[in-house]
């Protein structure tokens, strides 16, 4: 820490005129002018102490990390009392900035050029609109998406009508029926320069609309009923959050994609492909439902799979677009391509993207992945707390700027220029590549009522690549059955005859059901991959939802997918178990409640008993008594703010199931109160093996040492150490810590025991803790994982993303980081030297059971 008194004259104030017009540019402090929370960085190993005058400003660049060869600059802090919290921008005719205060008004900024002093002038634009969370200046006008109660919600036009360079008339386009924050959105200049796009949030009813590249027939398409947990937008159905083309006269309306939970802003590349970072649900995290935020590619006809409560499609339906970077917990906000900046050609290239809650700028780094791309994420500019709100490249000073704020929050505007070595590379070739160039010629189907590209569909119907097959299918649901559907059905391969039972099942007729089983039940499930089985089972699904499951079809079903049960992985699992649960197959429940037992993570067993409290059939009292004792186990289970909710309304469901007699009979288990509130996933308690230290492992963790290991018992480990309550793993486990599922390609075996056994070594950047010290003498230890206001939020307990104290940063003596992970120590010393084995290998293995370290 550094003490205000060593600090030079040079630190006190970033911008020292603005400081002469009541406009400060210096990080808040707290209410003694010690410490400055803004200032802080929890990557930072010491504090800066800034003195603060009556308004507070914003963070002080000088504690960001940012990329190398990057400079921020703090250009303005916004007065709060005078200005609000600026929350949207784009760049106007007179190259300067528009923003808006998410409850107030427009503003003109001008700022000076890149290297040059001045001030920054904030000029009112005079016009009765505002609340605005997009902006774009086009065709010589300013469009308004407004989001906020004081205006009309809404798309509008603002212009210049009588020529004198002032915009002064506002014009309703479009009302939205939405607001808050999951409302209409961002807008945007189509690639064609003829059209615009715009962006609404789940909270935002579908308005009446002229086309749609997503079929539309939608529908929840659900197995089984869901759990609602807090019942947040319970109300709201499919579509969900969707994007549409419009007009610039805001007339015709076309959809794009659906599916989205919260998508605050997108972005077009050079080539013209659409991309979007859509939001998860925070009070869902450790459930299996929950969806980390993530970028996607929003390809046409796209739908997402957002659903309400625990109905969120997972990503790998066939018939939902898959997110293309998993981001983990945060709260997207604007997004940018670094076209026009001044930056080495990697940065100009990368999608920037904008983390509200956890304050961190991403560089999402994109390049050909067949028909669709992949994507590496960089961490260009992180700040603890820096709640970022929008982005945009000014082509005329080639720099980069973003706005913090929202939520009334302190408010500022930051300029991003490289000041590293000018020398650029060679311009990467562009381009769309054969296998996007084929998506974009099947996508045609999506727009028109030519038959002449059916053909082209059917050929594609099968593709390994599953953007073109979704292309394909979508396209084919675009058009009369009758003008496909025969070719169709004669198609043998596996993929086109799941693709074609998704897609008749969606338009076809309902006396095509048996015609569908009858292709579905030829497909050897054996030898199918991996994806081919789970778009098998959607298929099953959909043809039972979409066209029926009375009593003839159901004992087709059973008679197939009984012997199914158990599968190989748990995504199997977890949809054979809804498919027999709503047939109430007679054999299925000894199988779940095993599976129940065994399962290694929260996640999969929270799934299978939310599927089997539906279940009547085929108990016994044994049974049902080891089915209602998991709840024991659950009760220690944590995770978001509905996580006790969900578990409470399953177990709820499945006694509302039992006979009066039998709640008598189980009165002493569904009574039970557990008495520890450790999170203890799978296995029997553990005593003392040995306080374990790094040197006593190091030498048999290498790999050569690691042959011929248990995967299923690593797995099982993984659990038992309580690192599926934190961390994600190949698709399983929390999301409060970092991904593992990739540790092997950035770390030795060695590094990875150092970690698990001293966390506190070396903290990871992302993750380290603060200490806040108040005023009455508390000490609140933990992440700062959200803002309101003057409000700071802090998680306290990795295992426990709901324990959450709040801080008002008024009443802070103090704040500096934490010298201690948030991971405990000694998750080993209660396993065996073997069982470590066990556990390093699955852990080095990315999740891969034929990974050679499993080998026979």
């Amino acid at each position: 820490m550094i003490r205000l008194g060593s600090l030079p004259k040079t630190e006190l104030f970033t911008n020292p005129k603005s400081f002469s017009s009541h406009q400060a540019s210096y990080p808040p402090m707290t209410k003694h002018s010690t410490f400055s929370l803004l200032g802080l960085l929890a990557m930072a190993s010491c504090m800066v102490n800034v003195v603060a005058a009556k308004e507070p400003g914003a963070t002080d660049p000088s504690h960001f990390k940012v990329a190398d060869g990057f400079n921020v600059e703090l250009l303005y802090s916004v007065p709060k009392d005078q200005q609000g919290s600026w929350v949207s921008m784009c760049i106007g005719p007179d190259k300067n900035l528009i923003v808006c205060d998410q409850y107030g008004k427009l503003y003109s900024v001008e700022v000076p050029p890149p290297g040059e002093k001045g001030e920054v002038v904030v000029t009112p634009i005079d016009v009765q609109i505002g609340g605005a969370q997009g902006l774009i200046w086009a065709f010589d006008s300013l469009y308004v998406v407004v989001n906020s109660g004081q205006f009309p919600s809404g798309l509008h036009r603002v212009t210049d009508s009588n020529g004198d360079g002032k915009l002064d008339k506002v014009t309703e386009l479009r009302k939205l029926n939405g607001g808050g924050e999951h409302g209409p959105h961002a807008i945007m200049v189509h690639p064609d320069g003829k059209n615009l796009v715009i962006v609404c949030g789940n909270q935002t009813d579908l308005t009446k609309i002229d086309s749609s590249r997503v079929p539309q027939v939608w529908d929840e398409d659900l197995v089984l009923p869901r759990i609602f947990g807090r019942g947040f937008m319970r109300d709201k159905m499919a579509p969900g959050g969707y994007i549409c083309k419009i007009d610039p006269e805001g007339k015709n309306w076309e959809v794009l994609a659906t599916g989205f939970r919260n998508e605050y802003d997108a972005a077009f590349n050079r080539d013209g492909e659409l991309f979007t970072y859509d939001a998860d649900m925070e009070w869902d995290l450790n459930t299996p439902w929950y969806r980390p935020t993530r970028i996607c590619h929003v390809v046409s006809g796209a739908e997402f799979g957002w659903r309400n409560g625990s109905g969120k499609w997972p990503e790998y339906y066939e018939d939902s677009a898959p997110g293309l970077v998993d981001i983990g917990p945060g709260s997207p906000t604007g997004v940018t391509f670094g076209y026009g900046a001044d930056f080495p050609q990697k940065y100009q290239d990368a999608f920037y993207a904008c983390d509200w809650s956890y304050g961190k700028l991403y560089a999402v780094h994109l390049e050909p992945n067949g028909a669709t791309y992949k994507g590496t994420p960089e961490e260009f500019i992180t700040g603890t707390p820096l709640p970022l709100t929008d982005i945009v490249v000014n082509p005329h000073d080639k720099a980069m700027y973003f706005t913090v704020g929202g939520r009334k929050t302190q408010s500022g505007l930051y300029r991003v220029t490289y000041t590293g070595d000018k020398a650029q590379e060679a311009v990467a070739e562009t381009g769309l590549t054969d296998a996007q160039k084929l998506r974009r010629e099947l996508e045609k189907l999506h727009v028109t009522q030519d038959a002449a590209g059916l053909d082209l569909a059917l050929q594609n119907l099968g593709s390994e690549d599953r953007f073109l097959r979704q292309a394909a299918r979508i396209g084919l649901e675009h058009h009369n059955p009758a003008q496909w559907q025969d070719k169709a059905l004669e198609l043998n391969d596996t993929y086109s005859v799941i693709e074609t039972a998704i897609a008749l099942a969606r338009v076809g007729d309902d006396s095509l059901r048996n015609k569908l089983l009858d292709k579905l039940d030829a497909i050897d499930y054996a030898s199918a991959t991996k994806q081919q089985k789970l778009g098998l089972l959607r298929a099953y699904e959909l043809v039972l939802i979409r066209m029926g499951d009375d009593a003839e079809v159901r004992d087709r079903y059973l008679k197939r997918l009984e012997p199914l049960l158990p599968a190989e992985s748990p995504e199997e699992n977890r949809m054979l178990a809804e498919l027999l649960v709503r047939l109430q197959s007679p054999t299925a429940a000894p199988k779940l409640v095993a599976l129940l037992e065994a399962s290694p993570t929260q996640e999969e067993q929270i799934e299978l008993a939310k599927s089997i409290r539906l279940l009547k059939a085929g108990w016994t009292d044994e049974l049902q008594e080891r089915y209602f004792k998991w709840f024991h186990k659950a009760a220690s289970y944590r995770g978001g703010a509905s996580f006790d909710l969900f578990v409470q309304d399953i177990k709820k469901e499945a006694v509302d199931n039992l006979s009066d007699k039998r709640k008598q009979e189980l009165a002493s288990v569904l009574e039970f109160k557990p008495q520890s509130s450790a999170p203890s996933f799978s296995g029997k308690p553990r005593t003392l093996v040995k306080k374990w230290t790094v040197e006593d492992l190091a030498g048999i963790v290498e790999p050569g040492n690691l042959k011929q290991r248990n995967f299923d018992k690593g797995q099982q480990l993984f659990a038992e150490a309580s690192c599926f309550a934190c961390h994600r793993f190949a698709g399983q486990g929390g999301a409060i810590g970092p991904d593992l599922t990739a540790l092997s390609g950035r770390f030795s075996p060695r590094d990875i025991l150092e970690s698990v056994i001293l966390p506190s070594k070396q903290v990871s950047d992302q993750y380290q803790a603060i200490k806040a010290l108040t005023d009455d003498g508390k000490v609140v230890v933990g992440r700062i994982v959200n803002l309101n206001g003057d409000n700071i939020a802090i998680n306290t307990n990795m295992l426990d993303p709901n324990a959450i104290t709040n801080v008002n940063r008024n009443h802070l003596e103090e704040i500096v980081p934490s010298e201690q992970s948030m991971m405990p120590e000694g998750l080993l010393d209660n396993f065996t030297e073997e069982e470590i084995k066990d556990l390093m290998a699955y852990m080095l293995s990315r999740g891969d059971r034929e990974n050679e370290m499993f080998a026979k």
